[in-house]
């Protein structure tokens, strides 16, 4: 891939977004990568848990503007299959069957503030700035606003969808938008040790029924959710994992996940 790398070492996939001469920019290509890179890593049996991270200055700047100016030029049809593209990636990332960890180390613009709102955690360094800026160039933040009302509410999501400012870390943690902010030279270490916790304490089965969980309970209504709640519940009691972890604890004896 051109654009983006893939890596796994100690049991963590890393997507590494590399194109830093466009501040990581999005287009078709690197959503393509992107969504090769994530269905790799749901599939590898080597990686438990994902890190999404970035070279260069920038985590990702949103859409690349030589590529939305030259899609102005497209009919409605071939702009919805573009953004399709798009929407596939973010849904992608959102229902994985692994917890996805945003490992932020610069500025995450529009789309790229996209990306780190549909990741499962998200750490950044102190410098980095987070806005959907969409309405400042007659554009919308369409996709992103699905997953992003789900995680802050609408007051918040106003408060960053309608304004198009830009925003700390520290706020954009106080906002909900991002779970840490860390100094840069801590990063790596910050990132690697929480998700070895993940990896070492969790089963991998039940972060992903979890996971699944979260992102359906909130369609449903309450008797829905519950029936769906309960039904889950039955499903994991039977699973190996599950029969694994009581069978060590009642035992205790160290589970190996």
């Amino acid at each position: 891939m051109d654009f983006v790398k893939y890596e796994v070492e100690n049991r963590i996939a890393y997507i590494t977004l590399n194109r830093p001469d466009k501040r990581n920019a999005l287009n078709f290509e690197v959503v393509s990568e992107l969504k090769k890179a994530f269905t790799t890593a749901a599939d590898d049996e080597n990686a438990k848990v994902i890190v999404l991270k970035a070279n260069g200055k920038s985590f990702c700047a949103g859409a690349d503007l030589a590529y939305l100016q030259q899609l102005q030029k497209n009919t409605y049809e071939e702009n919805l299959a573009d953004s399709n593209h798009l929407k596939e990636l973010f849904h992608q990332i959102y229902t994985l069957n692994k917890v996805v960890i945003a490992q932020i180390e610069g500025h995450a613009i529009a789309g790229g503030c996209g990306l780190a709102t549909v990741c499962d955690f998200s750490f950044t360094v102190p410098e980095a700035k987070f806005g959907y800026t969409e309405v400042r160039i007659g554009f919308i933040p369409a996709i992103v606003k699905v997953f992003l009302l789900r995680k802050i509410g609408e007051a918040k999501s106003k408060q960053l969808l309608l304004t198009g400012e830009l925003i700390g870390a520290v706020e954009a943690q106080a906002l909900g938008l991002i779970n840490e902010v860390v100094e840069a030279k801590e990063m790596e270490t910050k990132v690697n040790d929480f998700a070895q916790m993940l990896i070492k304490n969790n089963s991998g089965q039940s972060m992903t029924y979890t996971k699944q969980m979260i992102a359906n309970v909130q369609n449903m209504s309450l008797e829905e959710g519950l029936q769906y709640a309960a039904e889950m519940n039955a499903t994991a009691r039977a699973s190996e994992d599950c029969k694994k972890g009581i069978a060590s604890f009642l035992n205790k004896e160290p589970i190996v996940w």
